[in-house]
């Protein structure tokens, strides 16, 4: 086994990790150093580098035209940059004493040591993959980068059944739902919980489920697989409940992600609960001078609960790597945490929340109350004016604004945003009624869906403090 290490008098910086977090943080680290002070090598496993994998389920179903559409910056715009990246290279072991890293060459095996100044783990999150018989015939996908990606077409490409069902309902799972409707498949979607989107609370959850249905979609609730059956020729042929069997001629995986962490945990850095990294607010590893992490493998802070959260999303992860460049690089920033906004769709259904659910805010040891309204998009004598669900939490008697979850179609998913900015904010309901939005028919009613949801809980505030 050999050892790299021809940096001189430079510092060095190593990054494991070839996505968002880790090439955001060499970029930037690039941008506040030259080459002559400090030499950057950057490690990744597969064949690509900043993409979104966010983007796959909309190239899978065609709404993005080719796979190269999703890759912010190649391989060969980084190595411009003086970022020597090793693709298809995995790192095997961190050497916190020695300050090293082993990594190999995953075509040839052939394995060295790099020994680094200052390490960047972004690791990313790993799909959940149940151990049950059958989950690893032909024809049963994940779906988290784009290799993934293309396998799965490459999949659909030769299949000449057009049954496909889903195992899970979170975002990958109803993002990839929609997909295989748009390519033409008779679609299911198996959940174990009793909505789909567990992000959401049940009663907004039932409003996804019955617009699935409504758009061809067949979802069964509160279904464990127990595992799936093959043909003879070896490939998925069904998805096996206790109660039921499902045909299908492919299968998706949409159960969700945990960080991976299994390289930081062998080298006895700090986990929290979720499985994350432990990092400060500058995204250095607690207790480690040199080492800084970000991305889907580590734990936040979230803003309105007070508590550390696994949330796996680009968003963070470019935010984190901007953080870590920053700091490498000499400069200093830090991520103050999150409130948790996400927003996705199925067909179009727009589906956002930002902050606590009910379970969330009973976890925190929060008393709250919760206002549920139904308003439109647009004025309602406007065409084009389209229903929109909005149920928001506060604490009870303070009002302090909790969380806000939506439901509706064109219009209704990017409404969250004021809610998250007011979550960041520390905003009360009863403060949320007086922002001045934009208001014009063909974009609002004269009261907007997510104030009118501020005034009713805001009433109801005040009623449980008298």
């Amino acid at each position: 086994m050999r050892t790299s290490d021809t940096r001189g008098a430079r510092r060095r910086l190593v990054v494991i990790g070839g996505d968002a977090a880790g090439m955001s943080a060499a970029s930037q680290a690039r941008r506040m150093k030259g080459p002559g002070e400090l030499e950057i090598v950057a490690f990744e496993r597969g064949h690509f580098t900043s993409y979104s994998a966010c983007g796959i389920p909309y190239w899978v179903g065609g709404d993005v035209p080719g796979r190269d559409r999703l890759i912010a910056r190649t391989p060969e715009e980084h190595r411009a940059r003086d970022i020597d990246l090793r693709l298809r290279t995995e790192v095997t072991a961190i050497d916190v004493e020695g300050g090293r890293v082993r990594a190999r060459d995953v075509d040839s095996g052939a394995e060295s040591w790099t020994s680094y100044d200052d390490l960047v783990i972004a690791t990313g999150a790993r799909p959940v993959r149940p151990d049950l018989p059958g989950v690893d015939a032909p024809g049963v996908h994940g779906v988290q980068t784009l290799d993934d990606g293309q396998a799965l077409l490459d999949t659909l490409a030769r299949t000449r059944g057009r049954r496909a069902v889903v195992v899970g309902a979170g975002y990958i799972g109803v993002e990839m739902a929609e997909a295989l409707i748009k390519r033409g498949y008779e679609v299911t979607v198996v959940n174990r919980g009793r909505e789909p989107m567990a992000t959401l609370d049940p009663d907004m959850g039932r409003l996804v489920h019955d617009a699935m249905e409504g758009m061809g979609i067949t979802m069964v609730n509160d279904a464990e697989v127990t595992g799936l059956l093959t043909g003879d020729d070896g490939r998925v042929r069904a998805v096996v409940t206790r109660d039921a069997e499902f045909p299908a001629d492919v299968v998706v995986l949409g159960i969700g992600v945990r960080p991976e962490t299994s390289l930081a945990a062998a080298a006895g850095l700090p986990l929290g609960a979720h499985g994350g990294l432990l990092t400060d607010r500058a995204m250095r590893v607690r207790g480690h001078g040199n080492i800084w992490a970000g991305g889907d493998c580590v734990e936040v802070l979230d803003l309105v609960s007070g508590q550390e959260r696994h949330i796996a999303l680009g968003t963070h992860a470019n935010k984190h790597g901007q953080v870590v460049g920053t700091n490498v690089g000499g400069g200093y920033a830090t991520f103050p945490g999150v409130v948790g906004t996400a927003v996705s769709k199925v067909c179009d259904l727009e589906i956002a929340r930002t902050g606590l659910r009910e379970k969330d805010a009973r976890r925190a040891g929060l008393r709250f109350v919760t206002a549920t309204i139904e308003s439109t998009s647009r004025a309602g004598y406007y065409p084009g004016a389209s229903p929109m669900t909005v149920k928001m939490l506060a604490e009870h008697r303070t009002g302090r604004l909790l969380g806000v979850q939506i439901v509706g179609r064109e219009g209704a998913g990017k409404r969250v945003d004021i809610a998250a900015v007011a979550l960041t904010a520390g905003m009360t309901v009863e403060q949320m009624t007086a922002l001045d939005l934009g208001y014009a028919p063909p974009f609002s009613p004269v009261w907007d869906p997510v104030l009118v949801a501020a005034r009713k809980a805001a009433a109801k505030a005040r009623e449980a403090g008298v």
